[in-house]
């Protein structure tokens, strides 16, 4: 499936904005199961300088910077990608012991490369209270696919979607204990309770197809950036889980990056000087493209 994407972030100022530096992670990666076929991203006032690059874990990055006073900035991403659909090999059945384990006694370039993301971070410190959350799943000897694939269920059903409970700042033992929140809650929730049983976890950043209500059309900027999360499964590889809709991400969803939590890898960071008080608004549109993959060749 080839999917069309436009995300639209605009600010506004109160006072004038001198100049800014900022940092996007608004560029679809390249990787298993995806390609992306066109990018670009453009940015209003034009910036003085540019700068393209990736980041410590292999994301792309943009980088750049405003010197002209400005009241209103506006971000505009678009993207063409062809998603997918993973034909899956045989999970390795092993116990989630064995798995934490070889994480902390292989030294092979992978799991090094994985054990990085056992340790807390800033938005997922771990706790005794999300390593009994996830023991509810991770019972002795069951299988690390099926604990992950019930925590992943759990989370789902015993916590409510609601966007005015948290902000970024919300501590993941409240919504642990408050069991309401967004998709970047749950999936740094999930994320504590694996890293609190001593696996390995990343957060990942990108966006999912949505459909609209029976006989109602699918409105323009109605869609959202979205959060999920990979466990490693050693032997094997990383596998991607989505709490907030129960669902092990398959060709709806779109990776732009991942990182420890959401702090490596927000969609826009930066610095300003001056503005005041600002109002940000953000607007997504995910659509399914007519192209073929054969009409469609990669972007260097």
């Amino acid at each position: 499936m080839i999917y069309q994407v436009r995300h639209i972030t605009s600010y506004h100022y109160l006072e004038p904005v001198s100049m800014c530096h900022n940092l996007l992670h608004l560029r679809p990666r390249i990787c298993r199961d995806q390609r992306c076929i066109q990018t670009r991203v453009q940015v209003e006032p034009m910036p003085r300088q540019v700068h393209e690059h990736q980041d410590y874990f292999g994301n792309p990055v943009s980088a750049f910077s405003i010197q002209n006073p400005h009241k209103v900035m506006t971000i505009v991403a678009e993207h063409l990608v062809e998603r997918k659909h993973s034909e899956g090999q045989d999970v390795p059945d092993m116990p989630w012991e064995q798995a934490r384990e070889i994480l902390r006694s292989d030294k092979s370039p992978q799991n090094l490369e994985a054990y990085q993301f056992t340790f807390p971070s800033r938005y997922v410190p771990l706790g005794e209270e999300l390593a009994q959350y996830a023991c509810e799943s991770f019972q002795p000897a069951r299988p690390l696919i099926q604990a992950t694939l019930e925590l992943n269920q759990r989370i789902f059903q015993e916590f409510k979607y609601d966007p005015q409970a948290t902000t970024i700042s919300t501590p993941i033992r409240d919504v642990l204990a408050n069991r309401k929140g967004v998709c970047q809650d749950f999936a740094h929730l999930m994320i504590g309770c694996l890293r609190s049983v001593g696996l390995a976890a990343r957060y990942v950043s990108g966006y999912l197809l949505t459909t609209p209500p029976p006989g109602k059309e699918k409105l323009v900027g109605a869609d959202a950036t979205h959060a999920w999360l990979s466990a490693y499964l050693p032997g094997y590889g990383w596998v991607d889980f989505d709490p907030t809709n129960n669902l092990v991400p398959s060709n709806k969803h779109i990776t732009l990056a991942w990182g420890r939590d959401y702090d490596d890898i927000s969609p826009i960071k930066g610095v300003i000087l001056g503005g005041g008080s600002h109002s940000m608004k953000v607007e997504v549109t995910m659509t399914p493209s007519t192209l073929h993959s054969e009409e469609t060749p990669s972007v260097s």
